[in-house]
């Protein structure tokens, strides 16, 4: 009967009016909840729910920390090599190439200079999107060039760690660099020049038992996970059940392995307070 007809489509209706632009919305990793993508970007990639702190690109550090968002990189002529022509599933080469289009970057550090509350300053940022930000040759010579430019232009440095440690794919190369920038720092410091190791994260590995821990100050974001070994491979080789909360950021500091913790909001003043003790001014 046609009283019974039906001209329109519920369900298509229903679909055009609910239909969501992707991208909008953000599952924070912390409280599971969903929150609006440019009110997190808004306050610093930090949820708004929880205080839980997105991972930020190299990038995006330098323009936070950096006046005005202004700075000029520098280094970024070095690419990595395959010197030892490693290959798993795919040639490690090939793996960088990858990395190189994926992430628009040749490696996982940045290095660039400017200023910070109006102090010149070096900063490196390391790239975990870049093979989680793992420490290869390149990396180590990026951040020995930077230690130079200070030593040269008499400027402080500070590196923001985010990385899963040494690079496997190039061997004994890659631990070396550990030395390499140990070294360098130690110059930098021989030159009564501060080095602040901002560790986010994660900072694990080779990164942690080399340059990350060993600023004249040494600042982690909450709950940064921050350690050597992760706690699981830990655990299976003590066969015990760790501490709540080992490696984070909060361990560390009550037990004396980081300095301080600074909410990501509050890093830059932070950073441009204590340059100026350090200068004596």
């Amino acid at each position: 009967m046609a009283w019974f007809r039906k001209e329109k489509k519920p369900k298509e209706a229903v679909e055009k009016q609910t239909a969501i632009p992707e991208g909008l919305w953000v599952k924070c990793d912390e409280c599971k909840e969903i929150v609006y993508r440019k009110e997190v970007e808004a306050n610093l990639s930090v949820c708004p729910k929880c205080g839980y702190h997105f991972r930020l690109s190299a990038t995006e550090r330098f323009e936070m920390l950096f006046d005005n968002g202004k700075y000029k990189e520098f280094a970024n002529d070095i690419h990595s090599c395959d010197p030892l022509e490693f290959r798993d599933t795919k040639r490690y080469r090939d793996r960088l190439r990858v990395y190189e289009q994926r992430v628009g970057k040749g490696d996982a550090v940045l290095c660039a200079e400017g200023k910070l509350e109006g102090v010149s300053i070096v900063i490196c940022a390391m790239e975990y999107a870049f093979m989680g930000g793992s420490m290869g040759s390149v990396v180590g010579e990026k951040i020995a060039t930077a230690i130079e430019r200070c030593v040269d232009k008499k400027e402080p440095l500070i590196i923001v760690s985010c990385s899963g440690g040494a690079r496997m794919q190039e061997g004994i190369l890659s631990l070396m660099q550990m030395a390499k920038i140990s070294a360098g720092l130690a110059r930098l410091g021989s030159a009564g020049l501060p080095f602040i190791s901002v560790l986010t994260d994660p900072t694990t590995g080779g990164v942690t038992a080399s340059y990350a821990m060993l600023g004249d100050l040494n600042i982690a974001e909450p709950k940064a996970l921050i350690g050597f070994a992760g706690p699981r491979v830990i655990e299976q080789t003590i066969r015990q059940t760790l501490p709540e909360g080992f490696q984070r950021a909060e361990f560390l500091v009550e037990h004396g392995m980081v300095d301080l913790i600074t909410p990501r909001a509050e890093m830059k003043g932070a950073l441009g307070r204590f340059l100026t003790i350090f200068r004596g001014n």
